[in-house]
Parts: structure tokens; sequence; C-alpha cells
């Protein structure tokens, strides 16, 4: 049975550098999940990539690690110790060598598919299987966050299979979408093919655009999808494509928190905005910043200990 995996990429270096080793932790999956509270903000400003995943040897412990280069290894190692303090775990923060391959391609190629409502996320390696089913996202393991395993972007699938339910009785208009921190696309490759309506997907970082745009070729929606790098909604992409009636924002609460108000300004009355990459005790403060700007909560849900949001623009 295929060990459980939530890869949280926050943005892979720009110099062609790539990652030589991982300082990671063993230690019980609530411990694990504070470690990431705690690091993965340290390590989104240094742009540097971690991951939480269950310890495929023994699954009573999660594994949080951090992917760097050699010589980075003592630089590192400080900011951990003084981000976490007195608080760091039992554990010692152990090291092993590694290439991008191990990290992204062994760890996941594997994977089950993902199923959500009428979504199903899966490797190429799963195609013929998973052929009979309504949606079907092909999104192989590389450089770009999204695979369709992580809470997050499962999290996200499943909220908008509610939001598509619910239609039928309070019918959405959906004319146009966004989806922020695209990572592989996966989730900007779901939309386009369940309603066939532009998309405008972004990410930070260039890698993870280019892998967005090879998967909406693969997934036959490269005529539905823009793919464009973007820091920022000043970037003219975003005037160029308009206001949309949906947003994906799968990133991390610091962000989000940072994107609420250019954010509305792109938004039609009546849109919806799904928010993840939260930990559940994040809600009250997501929740209130998103209604300062004018959006109303709708509803919340919590897989694989990471939390949804559903907000709408009245």
């Amino acid at each position: 049975m295929a060990h459980r995996t939530l890869v949280q990429t926050i943005a892979m270096p720009e110099q062609s550098s790539e990652p030589s080793i991982r300082l990671y932790f063993i230690t019980l999956r609530a411990d694990a999940f504070a470690l990431a509270e705690v690091l993965d903000p340290v390590f989104e400003e240094e742009v540097l990539t971690t991951a939480l995943f269950e310890d495929p040897d023994d699954t009573d412990n999660w594994q949080y690690g951090i992917y760097c280069e050699a010589d980075d290894e003592t630089r590192v190692r400080g900011l951990v110790a003084d981000a976490l303090g007195e608080n760091a775990p039992a554990s010692e923060l152990l090291r092993e060598e590694i290439t991008i391959t191990d990290w992204v391609s062994e760890t996941l190629r594997d994977l089950a598919p993902v199923h959500a409502g009428r979504f199903t996320v899966h490797g190429g390696h799963d195609a013929a299987a998973v052929a009979n089913r309504p949606i079907t996202v092909q999104v192989d393991a590389g450089l770009a966050f999204g695979t369709g395993h992580h809470g997050t972007t499962a999290g996200c699938l499943m909220m908008l299979e509610k939001c598509l339910r619910r239609s039928s009785s309070r019918p959405l208009r959906l004319r146009s979408a966004l989806d922020v921190g695209t990572g592989s696309g996966v989730l900007a490759i779901a939309l386009a093919k369940a309603l066939r309506i532009p998309v405008l997907a972004t990410d930070i970082d260039p890698v993870a655009t280019d892998v967005a745009r090879d998967n909406c070729r693969l997934n036959g929606v490269a005529s539905d999808v823009i793919c464009e790098t973007a820091t920022g909604f000043e970037h003219p992409c975003f005037a160029r494509f308009g206001d949309v009636d949906l947003v994906f924002a799968n990133i991390l609460a610091g962000p989000l928190q940072q994107l609420a108000k250019p954010m509305v300004q792109h938004l039609n009355s009546g849109a919806h905005v799904i928010l993840s990459g939260l930990l559940p005790h994040q809600k009250t403060r997501l929740v209130a910043r998103y209604r300062s700007q004018g959006l109303v909560f709708d509803e919340a849900l919590i897989h694989n200990g990471w939390l949804t949001l559903l907000m709408r623009k009245a």
C-alpha cells in the first residue's frame, strides 16, 4: 500500500543548481505537522523546498524535511535551530544526500489515483485503469507541486465538486477562472475539463509554469488554460484576462493574507474563492481577512489535516 505524501513545494531556486541534501526529522504525525507550521514560512522566504510524508518504514512516524545544497547546510541548520528554539523535537535533524529524482519522482511515481467526486488525478501508469472515470487529470511526478495527493490539492477538488453539485439548486455562473499558485496545473486542468471555460493559471516559479503548460497540453486543455509566471496581481496578465467568477488559491496562509485585497479586485459579483494550503487553526484569521474585503464565508472542509475554505463575493 502506498504511503501518504504531503509535498509542499515552496519554490524552486532560480539558479541552475539542484538540491543535493535533505535535512529531516522523523517524529510523530502531530509533531511533524507542528514542524511544518513553524518551518514552512521560514523556508518560503528562503526559496527552499520542504516535504512532509508518512515514514514508509514505520507508519507510526512521519518525516519532515528541507532540501538544500550541501554548502548551505550549516546556514539551514541554524535557521531550523533559531525557528524552533526550545520547541525542537527530541529526534535528531538527520541528513541524506539526494537528487531531484530521489525526492520527487521516486516518492510520487507509485502513488495510487486520487478520487474527488467526478475528478480523478493519476499518473501515466494508471491511465488505462481510470479511463472510464468522468473527469481525469494526468500528472506525472515532476518539478512542480501538485499531484493530487497533497491534502490541499485534493481538498480544493472536493470543494469544487461541492460547488458544482450545489449548482443544480443554486446555479453558478462560471465564465472564467483563476488558479493562483498553479504548480503542476492540476486544479486549472480539472476546472477546464469540467466546464470548458477559460482559466488563467499563474505561479511565481517559471519551472512550475512550464510544467503546468506541458500538463495542459497532455490533458487536452491547452486552448482553455493560459499559464503565466507572475509574482503578484500587478502583473499585466491579470488585467488582460479580466475579472473572474472563481479563484483557486492553494498556497500558504501568509501569502493568502497578503493577496486578499488585490485578489478581490479581480472578482465578478457572486464569484467564489477556494482557499487552501492552510492548517485548521488558521481558519479564523483567514476568514476574517477575506470578510474585511467584502467576501462571505460559505463553507470549510478538512482533508488529511489540511483546511480548505470557500468564500463568496456578495
